[in-house]
């Protein structure tokens, strides 16, 4: 695994009526890394995603992704940097085909001038055609996106993303509601993926992170618990008395 840092999260704090939901996290992410956060609810995984993407402003803290510090940067500036993120609920057009749902993905074409000169061209045709394979979708790609199963909707939703090339991706609970088949071919799926970029996913069944994670953190009540392999987090005491052990 590389070296490089990507993603520096130092002493984040986001407060809500006084109560800090992260509370003075540190958090660093490589280049080309499949990081999985866990912890039990409540812990702050999905605030923490809401923080570095842009949705909610932090109070305190500094997050850097590469070279930018994103704390002031509005969400739009965010994503155009590389940053891509998935929620928990698939957000996908299902009036539209899955070729259309990519299509529209293409980040090509997203201003003024862009959407009046914009062409299907071989480029987006070459790009809709490699993503589609990769999700599972290419055999799939004139079927309107309703009548796909949740599984493979989830798929579309992550290929949306790809579209844009993000240079950081973030799941949020990929793979809940799947089948088992679903499940290992998404884990096949993310397992690609960070080959080319840095995934960050929260995500509670442990069989499935210990299949996908380089590193492990475990965050309760908002701070850092514990990090490193899944092998070290689920020995670590503390970690089995908030969260594995329930």
């Amino acid at each position: 695994m590389s070296e490089k840092i990507v993603l520096s999260v130092e002493n984040l704090t986001v407060s809500f009526d006084g109560f800090k939901a992260v509370n003075d996290l540190n958090l660093y992410v490589e280049q080309n890394e499949l990081r999985v956060i866990i912890g039990p609810n409540g812990a702050g995984k999905t605030t923490l995603l809401d923080l570095i993407c842009g949705r909610t402003r932090a109070t305190g803290g500094s997050i850097r992704f590469k070279d930018d510090e994103l704390t002031r940067m509005p969400e739009y500036e965010r994503v155009r940097r590389g940053i891509g993120r998935k929620f928990q609920t698939p957000s996908i057009y299902e009036n539209l085909t899955v070729f259309e749902n990519l299509e529209v993905s293409y980040p090509r074409g997203r201003t003024v001038f862009g959407s009046l000169f914009f062409r299907r061209d071989q480029l987006l045709l070459d790009r809709i055609e490699e993503v589609a394979r990769l999700i599972y979708l290419d055999e799939r790609l004139d079927d309107p996106a309703e009548l796909l199963s949740h599984g493979q909707k989830q798929w579309l939703e992550i290929g949306m993303l790809l579209m844009q090339d993000p240079e950081l991706l973030m799941l949020d609970e990929p793979v809940a509601g799947m089948s088992v088949s679903e499940r290992q071919k998404t884990a096949e799926l993310l397992t690609r993926i960070c080959e080319n970029r840095s995934v960050i996913v929260i995500e509670h069944d442990m069989d499935f992170v210990k299949r996908i994670a380089h590193r492990v953190t475990v965050l309760h009540q908002g701070k850092l618990l514990a990090e490193g392999s899944m092998e070290h987090v689920q020995a670590d005491p503390k970690v089995v008395e908030v969260y594995l052990g329930h």
